[in-house]
């Protein structure tokens, strides 16, 4: 071999070694997953949004802590609560996940939130409306971010029987969500002097209502109650307007709807039609500010759950460089001790029970002459303060609480 070759060889050896010695030194990537619904019937609530959310609030915070990257990580967990268990524990073990945020839907939350507490494991909840994720099925190490059932019956239920009628029929999803507003919601109606005149079950994501919808029309309720929700709760109204149900004279009222509902059906279907939510992206100039950025990367406006998500990741990033590591119990006493104030919990606090308490909004859909762009959908019409919407702590069934005192 000539002298020019041997260099040559010596040279290229030197740099494989190098990329390696650079390789071996690259800082190890802190991950973050987002667990959802990715091709179902909730994707449009968190889904790819939810993704966003997370990596831009990332992106807010620097893109790195303690001096390594920061990545996302996303999963779909078809809707079925054993596979989003599995993903759940091949982040922990295997893929060094150090939190994990949306888990939408409540079958699916409820697998992963007990998965979780036996690992003692950060979950930053925020897909998942079952109040029992800070009731029965609490931890120390979780949080609910966004919503729960309590808060959308305190004041989706309040206000359908105030203005709507005093006997319902109730068309319900059959798994714990839909069990838990069901529930939730018939305490409100009761203690308000209403009754149940009915109720029938469906299986998650139904195509076709036509036998539910025929059984409320006959039970002669003058409320037909959906306690469902995304995919459901729009074939539920679509088809109870087709039946001519609402013509006739019945109210067909959503307890829990979101804005990518509203607008798949249409403002004409839908107009003066009242929901509870805890975000709504032209509330006022801190909303739009975030909003307008998240839709040049989404292409649609934020469900509540989407920007919950980016708040809990927010807040979780800015908790763990408070107390420089990623030690569940300082992080979490940093989450508690300080309150959440931003672009979408107001005057929040995060309770013992792992519930954030921040005020939630009951919003009306616009008529189609009031609307003026194509997400101009809703207004806020009230606040409710978190305080009213929110169970107290004292009525919690959380087992954490009871060890701890």
């Amino acid at each position: 071999m000539g002298f020019s070759n041997k260099v040559k060889v010596i040279a290229l050896a030197a740099g494989l070694s190098m990329a390696g010695v650079s390789q071996a030194q690259s800082p190890k990537p802190v991950n973050i997953g987002v667990m959802t619904d990715m091709s179902g019937l909730y994707s449009q609530i968190g889904g790819r949004g939810s993704v966003v959310a997370a990596q831009m609030a990332v992106d807010d915070f620097g893109g790195e802590i303690f001096g390594r990257p920061i990545k996302v990580l996303s999963a779909d967990h078809l809707n079925k609560p054993d596979v989003a268990a599995a993903r759940a524990r091949e982040w922990v073990d295997r893929d060094g996940v150090v939190m994990m945020t949306d888990v939408l839907g409540s079958a699916t939350g409820l697998a992963v939130q007990n998965l979780l507490a036996e690992k003692d494991f950060v979950i930053m909840n925020t897909g998942t409306a079952t109040s029992a994720i800070t009731n029965k099925n609490c931890s120390p190490y979780s949080t609910h971010w966004s919503y729960d059932t309590q808060a959308i019956a305190a004041a989706s239920a309040t206000a359908t029987l105030a203005e709507q009628g005093d006997s319902w029929y109730f068309i319900t999803a059959d798994y714990a969500f839909g069990h838990m507003l069901q529930a939730d919601s018939t305490k409100v109606l009761l203690k308000g002097g209403g009754k149940v005149v009915g109720t029938v079950k469906h299986p998650l994501n139904s195509g076709d209502f036509s036998s539910y919808i025929l059984q409320a029309q006959a039970s002669g309720a003058k409320v037909i109650v959906l306690a469902n929700t995304g995919g459901d709760a729009t074939n539920a109204l679509r088809q109870a307007k087709e039946f001519g149900v609402i013509d006739a004279g019945q109210k067909v009222v959503p307890l829990l709807i979101f804005d990518s509902d509203i607008k798949a059906l249409g403002l004409d279907a839908v107009q003066g039609v009242k929901y509870t939510t805890g975000f709504y992206w032209d509330f006022d100039d801190r909303t739009r500010e975030w909003s307008k950025r998240f839709f040049a990367k989404h292409n649609a406006q934020a469900s509540m759950v989407q920007a919950a998500t980016y708040s809990a990741t927010l807040n979780y990033l800015k908790a763990a460089k408070a107390v420089g590591s990623f030690d569940r119990d300082k992080v979490m006493a940093k989450l508690r001790e300080t309150p959440v104030d931003d672009m979408f919990a107001r005057n929040a606090t995060l309770r013992d029970d792992g519930l954030l308490v921040h005020d939630m909004y009951m919003a009306q859909v616009k008529r189609p002459s009031e609307s003026k762009s194509e997400w101009d959908i809703a207004k806020v019409i009230k606040v409710i303060s978190g305080k009213d919407a929110f169970a107290p702590i004292s009525e919690s069934e959380c087992p954490y609480l009871k060890n701890k005192s």
